[in-house]
């Protein structure tokens, strides 16, 4: 039992060290850390708060961002059309009629079941859809009969056709997509390379299916430049009503998968075979998600390399710790000697042989410790002691650094001696 507590005793009392840090040791150093993050945080839920009112995102008609639609709206409500927005497929469908305008802000987000779902309720309404920036994994289920070339960048073009909006906007920003058709019941406006950003086909029922290869000049930013903001009126307000259908990924339709061989599928064009098996009509987890999760991703990366930076200084000055083994004196002597030899630090080991020198003098003599390295108190008693009156014991002593290594063993030669003799005196 005495063994016992006496081996349990040192443990309950040993003192944390670098290796087991106290719980007061670890809050200091990661309280800065924790502080920042807190911060972080604290600014990001209040600027989501300050900003989650009238910030409803790309090509919404009820945002005032610069890249929202609220200002097309607008004069669309001052002509008299109103404008309603959907989230979800089955409100998308309930929608359409001859009086109604379809808006897809963003159809290549749509899965195979939506596209299809979406184009059997809008070719037999009677009205106009309306598909911006669609591209190769939805056009040829949207528009049966059109395919989509490569895009180009966004500029001021003119219109060179005979569609009466186009003509009578004139040139405006526009570009992006670009489709291509057989169909003769089409309009092909704002061509680059010969094919156009701006396609209109009539469909079966008496509506028409109108492609915009860009969304810029919906964009509030924009609407004010060119002739957007009357090509866009006369493409949007054709019709008393707009549905504008802004996909959710919390649609409970983009989770149904539908069945892709319909027997009212068998007569589609050529156009839209290659999406119709449902291998192009994936799209990437990138488009998925907001631009806003990416600025914040890239803002927390930046934080977690400022914080590695941070923590990488040096934590304070080395703890004193016993060695785990002895070492003899001459080897500890010879390594300190071969380090102050690869830094040319001869000042320095000058300086240590001569202070250790003055110590031992000192108690020889009788000098006090505290004036030991004071040569007005230390120089005459060791004078005193020579018999030789060569030697300067104040340069000895107190004497510059050495020139050289030849000058640095002289001078520990010299001191030796010099301790002898006081020794023997």
């Amino acid at each position: 039992m005495t063994g016992t507590k006496a081996d349990a005793q040192p443990r309950a009392t040993t003192s944390a060290t670098s290796m087991s840090p106290s719980a007061q040791q670890v809050w200091k150093r990661a309280r800065g850390l924790l502080i920042a993050l807190a911060i972080l945080l604290v600014a990001g839920i209040a600027l989501a708060a300050v900003r989650s009112g009238d910030q409803h995102g790309r090509l919404d008609p009820r945002s005032a961002d610069p890249l929202g639609s609220r200002a097309v709206a607008e004069l669309l409500k001052d002509h008299g059309v109103t404008t309603r927005v959907v989230t979800t497929l089955g409100e998308a469908t309930e929608g359409t009629g001859p009086d109604t305008t379809m808006v897809v802000a963003s159809p290549n987000l749509l899965t195979f079941h939506q596209q299809r779902t979406l184009r059997i309720a809008t070719e037999t309404s009677g009205g106009r859809t309306l598909l911006v920036s669609a591209g190769p994994p939805s056009v040829g289920i949207l528009a049966p009969g059109v395919t989509a070339a490569p895009e180009r960048p966004v500029t001021a073009r003119d219109p060179r056709c005979s569609l009466p909006a186009a003509r009578d906007a004139g040139a405006v920003d526009i570009g992006g997509g670009r489709y291509v058709t057989d169909s003769p019941d089409s309009d092909a406006c704002y061509p680059t390379d010969g094919l156009p950003s701006l396609l209109r086909v009539d469909t079966p029922a008496g509506g028409d299916t109108v492609l915009l290869g860009s969304p810029d000049l919906l964009y509030n930013e924009r609407l004010a430049k060119q002739g957007n903001a009357s090509l866009a009126l006369q493409l949007l307000g054709s019709r008393p009503h707009i549905v504008w259908y802004l996909p959710s990924l919390s649609d409970p339709s983009a989770t149904e998968s539908g069945s892709g061989s319909g027997g009212d599928n068998s007569g589609e064009s050529t156009g839209g075979s290659e999406d119709q098996d449902g291998g192009g009509n994936e799209s990437s987890f990138l488009d998925l998600i907001p631009s806003g999760w990416l600025w914040g991703t890239l803002q927390l990366a930046l934080a977690a390399v400022l914080a590695a930076v941070w923590r990488s200084r040096r934590l304070g000055p080395v703890v004193a710790e016993r060695l785990p083994v002895a070492i003899r004196a001459s080897e500890a002597t010879e390594g300190r000697a071969r380090l102050y030899r690869k830094a040319n630090a001869r000042d320095r080991a000058a300086s240590v042989l001569r202070t250790e020198t003055r110590t031992r003098l000192a108690s020889l003599l009788g000098v006090p410790p505290s004036e030991a390295h004071t040569p007005e108190a230390l120089v005459p008693a060791v004078s005193a002691q020579l018999s030789d009156d060569s030697r300067d014991p104040r340069t000895l002593l107190f004497g510059p650094a050495p020139a050289d290594d030849a000058a640095l063993i002289r001078l520990t030669d010299q001191l030796d001696a010099l301790e002898r003799e006081v020794r023997t005196s």
